[in-house]
């Protein structure tokens, strides 16, 4: 007997299935809040888990997808919105923006409408990990999948 999703989980799914996806999440009870801690949980590269990093630019929150193996270039994220200033937000904002807590955003599914920039490294690997909805639920889809379900922007956004 399985246990029941969480309903974070649950919204994911049916999200990714009104995209036309079919999404199978999975559950590490140790946790999967960190790049490292998720790649070692699932048994992966770090680079193909997506880091969800929820900033706001010139004020306005938007979302990046980043391969947790580069630090994002805040000042690449800015460029990329249209802005000229970037800034982490609160966990209240990210929860307010996404429906999801830190640590647990998914690529959609989201509570409000974001614009989403995504790290064209993700592009390498055949299948890449993104949080779906807790600490401890993750899935895998193809990296091309994730741009299209997200509607997000390819775009330079790794510190080099």
């Amino acid at each position: 007997m399985t246990e029941p999703l969480h309903p974070n989980v649950k919204r994911v799914v049916e999200a990714g299935a009104a995209l036309g996806l079919a999404i199978v999440p999975r559950r590490f009870p140790e946790g999967t809040k960190t790049a490292a801690d998720a790649a070692a949980a699932i048994g992966v590269e770090v680079g193909q888990i997506v880091k969800s990093l929820i900033f706001a630019v010139d004020g306005e929150v938007v979302l990046a997808y980043v391969s947790g193996a580069n630090k994002l270039d805040e000042k690449k994220l800015a460029a990329a919105a249209g802005g000229a200033k970037c800034a982490r937000v609160d966990a209240d904002a990210v929860r307010e923006a996404t429906g999801f807590p830190i640590g647990g955003v998914p690529p959609f599914g989201h509570t409000k409408e974001l614009q989403v920039f995504i790290d064209p490294d993700l592009l390498q690997y055949e299948e890449v990990w993104a949080a779906a909805g807790t600490w401890t639920d993750v899935f895998g889809i193809a990296p091309q999948q994730l741009v299209e379900a997200s509607g997000g922007l390819l775009v330079e956004l790794a510190a080099r």
